[in-house]
C-alpha cells in the first residue's frame, strides 16, 4: 500500500456516531485537530447501513475511538445489544465510549453507567452531555485527554502534497525540498542535493508552502538522513523569529491549523466514503463485516 496512505491510517482517530449536533457542533472538531485529536463525526444516512459503517472503520482505523450518541435514533440498531455486540466482538480492538444527554433523573444516569460500564465493560466511558453545548467542549476535551486520544504522536501531522515545498539558504547556497509532511511543532522536506546540516543547527528565513499557505518562519535540524537518490531527508523543529523560542507565530499557527485540518479530514472523508459506497453497493445478507487494508488497495 502507498506509504501516505499507510500514514492516513495508522494514526489514531476518535469517531462520534450520530452526535446530535446541537450539544456537540462539528466546529468543534478544527479546534479538537488543533490539540493533536483527529476526530470525525459519522452520520447514518443511505450511502450504506450504520451497523456496516461502524464495523468498516473499526476493522480499518484499528487504532481507533468510538462514542456512540445513543439518544440518537437509528433503524435496527438497538444501542444496549448492538454496543454489547461490538465489545464482545472487537474486545481491546476497539475502544468504545458512550455519550447521552443530560439525565434529570439520577438513577437513570446510575443504570446507564452500571450497564455501560460494567456489564458490558467499554472503556472509554459514560458521558452524560450538558444542554448548554458551550460546556460539552471542555467536557469532551477532557475525555479525549483521559483516553489518550492523541495516540503515539504528541502532534497531528498532515502528509503534503507533491507542490507542497520548503526553500532556505545554507551557507550562502540555496537549496530547494520537497514538503514531506507538517504539524504545527514540525515539519519534514527532502532536500534535492546530498547536503549535511549539523544536528540542531538553526536556519533563519526558511521559505514554507503547505497545502497552498505560504509562511517564513525560523526552524532547527533535529534529524537528518541520506535517502535515495542522493538525497536527504531533514526534519525540523520551529522556532519563531520573534523571540527565538520553539513554535510558530500565533497567526501562522492559527492559519497553519486551519491548513492542516482540511489536508487531513480531507484524505480521511474521501477514503471513508470511497469504503461506505464500496460495502454499500451490492450489500449480501450475511456478507463479511469490516473492511481491512489490503481491501482498499483495490480501491485507489
Amino acid at each position: 500500500m502507498d506509504e501516505s496512505v499507510s500514514n492516513i491510517i495508522e494514526g489514531r482517530k476518535t469517531f462520534f456516531i450520530v452526535p446530535d449536533v446541537s450539544l456537540l457542533p462539528d466546529s468543534y472538531l478544527e479546534d479538537y485537530m488543533a490539540r493533536g485529536y483527529e476526530a470525525y463525526f459519522i452520520a447514518d444516512d443511505r450511502t450504506c447501513s450504520l451497523d456496516k459503517k461502524i464495523e468498516a472503520l473499526m476493522t480499518l482505523f484499528t487504532d481507533s475511538i468510538f462514542f456512540f450518541y445513543i439518544d440518537s435514533k437509528v433503524e435496527s440498531i438497538e444501542w444496549p445489544h448492538y454496543i454489547r455486540y461490538l465489545q464482545e466482538t472487537y474486545g481491546n480492538n476497539a475502544l468504545i465510549g458512550v455519550l447521552y444527554a443530560k439525565r434529570e433523573s439520577s438513577s437513570e444516569k446510575t443504570a446507564l453507567e452500571k450497564y455501560y460500564l460494567f456489564d458490558v465493560g467499554i472503556q472509554c466511558g459514560c458521558i452524560s452531555l450538558e444542554y448548554q453545548k458551550e460546556k460539552n467542549f471542555g467536557l469532551i476535551d477532557k475525555v479525549l485527554y483521559a483516553n489518550q486520544a492523541v495516540g503515539r504522536r504528541k502532534n497531528v501531522r498532515a502528509i503534503a502534497d507533491n507542490i507542497s515545498k520548503v526553500n532556505f539558504e545554507y551557507h550562502k547556497k540555496k537549496l530547494n525540498a520537497k514538503l514531506v509532511d507538517v504539524s504545527l511543532s514540525h515539519f519534514s522536506c527532502v532536500v534535492d542535493e546530498n547536503i549535511y546540516i549539523p544536528m540542531y543547527e538553526k536556519l533563519t528565513d526558511i521559505y514554507v508552502e503547505a497545502g497552498g499557505l505560504h509562511f517564513i518562519t525560523d526552524g532547527i535540524v533535529i534529524l537528518e538522513r541520506s535517502i535515495e537518490d542522493g538525497k536527504n531527508l531533514l526534519v525540523f523543529v520551529f522556532v519563531r523569529r520573534s523571540d527565538g523560542q520553539q513554535g510558530l507565530e500565533w497567526d501562522i499557527k492559527q492559519r497553519l491549523s486551519e491548513r492542516i485540518y482540511v489536508m487531513i479530514t480531507d484524505k480521511v472523508k474521501n477514503i471513508m466514503n470511497l469504503v461506505f459506497q464500496e460495502i454499500g453497493r451490492n450489500p449480501k445478507p450475511g456478507e463479511r463485516r469490516g473492511f481491512k487494508a489490503e481491501d482498499l488497495e483495490r480501491l485507489l
